[in-house]
């Protein structure tokens, strides 16, 4: 659900993609061909549902696709501003490492690349985001 929320911007929204991601997994539970594990097979299929829901998102309120979560309780505007405005394979392996906690293995499998692109993708968005927050400090 944090993933979701996280990759949609939105905590309504991302109830509806994980009910999404989980009934096209129950559909295409048979399409698993086993390379891999599970767990990775269920991660891409919740991203592949974010990344649609984000593009139709964009097609209907292009505002909104950057639009972040209601409230700034913590201060945090800034970095999910940035977060939003990272290239879509960065914020999937972001959301994955930090806040779903997987391993670059288990990430790879889930984003359909090769582990070492994980790390260089990782710190390809940590770089951005530092860039971007470093641009909004004073």
């Amino acid at each position: 659900m944090r993933v979701a929320q996280g990759m949609v911007g939105d905590r309504e929204r991302a109830h509806d993609v994980v009910q999404e991601a989980f009934a096209r997994a129950i559909r295409g539970r048979f399409s698993f061909r086993g390379e891999g594990s599970v767990e990775a097979w269920l991660w891409r299929t919740l991203a592949n549902v974010c990344a649609e829901e984000r593009r139709s998102l964009a097609r209907v309120a292009p505002w909104a696709a950057a639009q972040t979560a209601n409230g700034d309780e913590y201060g945090l505007r800034e970095l999910r501003v940035a977060v939003a405005a990272l290239p879509e394979r960065q914020r999937l392996i972001l959301f994955l490492r930090h806040y779903a906690d997987l391993d670059y293995e288990t990430i790879a499998a889930a984003a359909g690349v090769e582990r070492g692109t994980v790390a260089a993708t990782l710190h390809q968005a940590h770089a951005s985001l530092r860039r971007a927050l470093t641009e909004v400090t004073p």
